[in-house]
């Protein structure tokens, strides 16, 4: 019954999720530790699994639209993969009431983080895919794309999230693509840092497969509808909402 009651939750949340274009993770995380009473752990474990299915599917359509750089996505995934396996280790030395405090705070990180890549992309011109995909060789290319993989993959094994601003941001400040190749590209990258991540939490024990298919029916289900009144509300109304879902997770998570 209290998988069943996870599921009706998640649909709500997915509903939530789809209309904003976020992983929500951290969401997920807040829900499952306050609502259910899951340990914080098995909570990050759940909701960082949870985001390979939802990156694997956007990742695809995103690819087809010819929005994501391939390579770039396959040397910053690998790098943060690698991040997220190691960190997600350190999770089981940090205590619960500490790890959900430092969380909650990585939540209104992000928060703040989406809000600075809303006024980047606001600020600059756009680049086509030609300006944005020359920028994939050389030794800076390939120190800033290992840099970015390893940080936000670290981030995420190690607190459960996304860290979907932060890619972004890396990929926009450090290897100069435009917002549309970022967003594509991200959803690339997310894919082995949240199965670096979810394999590394259920080695030490911290992944429910019976609650990871619980979270992904409910978020995938409520996604798909709510994605749907995305392009039905002002503009404004959307990316207010964008900056304040990870902040309105990061406050449940201290309740």
């Amino acid at each position: 019954m209290v998988l069943i009651n996870i599921t009706l939750v998640m649909i709500v949340l997915g509903l939530l999720l789809g209309f904003v274009g976020a992983g929500g993770s951290g969401f997920i995380i807040s829900v499952l530790t306050v609502v259910f009473g899951y340990p914080i752990h098995v909570a990050l474990g759940t909701a960082l699994a949870a985001m390979f299915f939802s990156s694997l599917s956007g990742s695809i359509s995103h690819y087809r639209e010819g929005n994501a750089v391939l390579k770039t996505g396959a040397i910053v995934g690998l790098a943060g993969a690698a991040g997220a396996w190691v960190s997600s280790g350190w999770s089981s030395f940090i205590p619960e009431d500490r790890l959900g405090m430092l969380t909650s705070i990585m939540l209104f990180a992000s928060g703040l983080a989406l809000w600075l890549r809303l006024i980047l992309v606001s600020r600059r011109p756009t680049i086509t895919k030609e300006n944005a995909s020359t920028q994939t060789s050389g030794v800076r290319y390939w120190l800033y794309a290992i840099l970015i993989g390893l940080v936000t993959g670290m981030l995420s094994g190690l607190f459960g999230i996304g860290s979907t601003p932060f890619i972004q941001l890396g990929l926009m400040l450090l290897l100069g693509m435009s917002m549309r190749y970022a967003a594509g590209t991200t959803m690339l990258v997310i894919i082995p840092i949240a199965l670096a991540g979810g394999a590394g939490y259920m080695k030490i024990g911290y992944l429910d497969l019976q609650l990871l298919l619980a979270v992904v029916i409910g978020t995938m289900s409520g996604s798909y509808v709510g994605a749907k009144f995305t392009k039905r509300v002002p503009a404004v109304w959307l990316k207010t909402s964008m900056v304040i879902t990870p902040m309105i997770g990061a406050s449940i998570l201290w309740l």
